[in-house]
């Protein structure tokens, strides 16, 4: 006999279909919760399965993002083969069957029938690592997308309270660039702060570059706050939205920074 076990994997549960040989299927198809006691249930009917057959079934389960990876760690661990079948395949093969209803129990039954019919493939582990940075730079990448538009909200705010601040540090997204303005928000306040203590807090900020550099960057502030448009703040929700933006950026930043350690690692 050549046995086989069909999944029709969906969020949190599956639907079980296992045949002892082709156009053979064994008991009536039923669904499993993806707990370890669902789970155990199911290995228990598997090895019902191999008992009768005398040999052991490999299990076929369609790629569903990450839905399928609880029974794909649990039966690995048991030494199981998996076969992974991409959908398109399988919707392809379902496709020239006369019946066209999706139901579990159908998709279940299909996909051992397409065993029988298809030379399909083994589920090949990736391995932990990779696994891991696939994770990681998926993380990396939503998370980039947030920052961007955070940039682009931020950006709206600050031409609305002190555009001029833009040319005062060549990176305006920098730490230092960044702690400043959150430091500094206004015209008024930079006017009101004398540019020793603006030149002591960006040194505060930046302790790797110079004291005198810090006087330069000081005196660039100043200038842009005697040039800006908006010499008092008449909207306080624009304040209250710039030092929030500037709380997620480089909250943003160091989410990014720890994730690219992770990856390099």
């Amino acid at each position: 006999m050549n046995p086989v076990i069909g999944l029709d994997v969906a969020k949190g549960e599956s639907q079980v279909q296992a045949f002892l040989d082709k156009k053979q299927p064994y008991k009536k198809s039923f669904k499993v919760a993806h707990t370890l006691e669902g789970l155990s249930s199911l290995l228990y009917f598997i090895r019902e399965v191999e008992d009768i057959s005398g040999g052991r079934p490999p299990i076929v389960l369609e790629s569903t993002g990450h839905y399928h990876t609880p029974i794909v760690q649990y039966f690995e661990d048991r030494g199981y083969l998996l076969i992974i079948v991409n959908p398109l395949i399988s919707y392809r093969a379902k496709s020239s069957s006369l019946r066209k209803v999706k139901t579990d129990i159908i998709d279940a039954h299909h996909l051992c029938e397409l065993y029988y019919k298809e030379d399909l493939e083994p589920y090949k582990q990736r391995g932990i690592q990779l696994l891991n940075l696939r994770n990681l730079t998926r993380q990396h990448e939503n998370i980039t997308g947030m920052f961007v538009q955070t940039k682009l909200q931020f950006q709206s705010v600050l031409d609305q309270v002190f555009p001029e601040y833009c040319g005062v540090f060549g990176a305006l997204y920098s730490d230092v660039s960044l702690l400043t303005l959150q430091a500094f928000p206004t015209s008024e306040e930079v006017l009101e702060a004398s540019e020793e203590t603006i030149a002591n807090k960006i040194k505060e900020f930046c302790k790797s570059r110079s004291q005198q550099w810090a006087n330069s960057q000081a005196e660039k502030l100043m200038a842009a706050a005697a040039q800006n448009p908006f010499q008092k703040a008449l909207y306080h929700s624009l304040s209250l939205s710039l030092n929030m933006y500037i709380n997620m950026l480089l909250e943003y930043k160091k989410h990014l920074s720890t994730l690219d350690d992770e990856i390099d690692a």
